[in-house]
């Protein structure tokens, strides 16, 4: 939530010539609603049986770059499907750095309580540990622009590609992005 998945995981297919998916974008899409509204409607349970199907279907795909939001790892299934098929980096973020993110936009559900930072904290230290089970490379989310996050992120893969867009600036993470904490590349890339 608030790491820059989205945002790098963005640059990285732009920069692979590779699709990308974000499964909060595409559960969006197919529902016609905001995810703030299938919570609202369907509770939490609801909408992670979407996100399931949603990522069983794009983690059969290959040659994509896929972001998930955050509680995707909250399910044993879903932590199978991201680690068995597809390189998952998690792009390790502070909590400060994450609330100075988040704190403004209301398009996340979870964060709509009393104490939005306190309920950020226990979703992270719920999170943080399924993330570095699964992941295949763990990478600070914060280092830089976001064209040199995602040059990082296929240095490490070993996926060298042309030289930084220069019209690709700004921080990773944009608060002005919707979604969790999961950027990856080929067959499916996650944070």
């Amino acid at each position: 939530m608030g790491a820059g998945k989205t945002t790098i995981g963005r640059t990285v297919a732009r920069r692979l010539g590779r699709p990308f998916f974000d499964t909060d974008h595409e559960i969006e899409s197919r529902c016609g609603v905001r995810i703030t509204t299938i919570f609202e409607l369907e509770g939490e349970e609801g909408f992670r049986r979407r996100e399931t199907r949603i990522l069983d279907e794009l983690t059969q795909r290959s040659g994509i770059v896929l972001a998930t939001g955050g509680g995707i790892v909250l399910r044993p299934e879903n932590r199978e499907m991201l680690r068995a098929r597809g390189h998952v980096i998690y792009l390790d973020a502070a909590l400060p750095e994450l609330w100075r993110r988040v704190r403004r936009n209301r398009n996340r559900p979870l964060l709509q309580v009393d104490n939005p930072r306190a309920r950020l904290e226990a979703l992270f230290c719920e999170r943080d540990p399924l993330y570095r089970e699964i992941a295949h490379l763990i990478m600070p989310a914060h280092a830089g622009t976001v064209a040199q996050a995602a040059a990082s992120v296929l240095a490490q893969l070993g996926l060298a590609t042309d030289p930084a867009d220069p019209s690709e600036t700004g921080e990773p993470g944009d608060p002005s992005e919707p979604g969790g904490q999961t950027a990856a590349p080929d067959p499916a890339t996650h944070d």
